[in-house]
């Protein structure tokens, strides 16, 4: 699957992280290209996001108009 500045995703709940990041599993765009950060458990690919409305995450911080969101929790929109 083909990520890149203008896909419509949908960012999904981690389902082993409680209702975290994005609880609302909202809907956005991407808006940046891949970033590879280092994790725990080796590289990880990013994407920056604007969501389509500003969201509050897992800990009740925001609201946020864009964020930087793990690759693992983008659905393409309508997949």
């Amino acid at each position: 699957v083909t990520i890149s500045i203008g896909t419509r995703v949908k960012v999904r709940r981690d389902p082993d992280f409680g209702p975290g990041p994005w609880p609302a599993e909202p809907t956005a765009t991407v808006i940046g290209p891949p970033q590879v950060v280092e994790g725990r458990n080796g590289a990880l690919t990013t994407y920056w996001v604007e969501f389509d409305e500003p969201q509050t995450d897992a800990d009740g911080d925001g609201p946020y108009a864009t964020s930087q969101v793990l690759e693992k929790y983008l659905e393409l929109e309508g997949a």
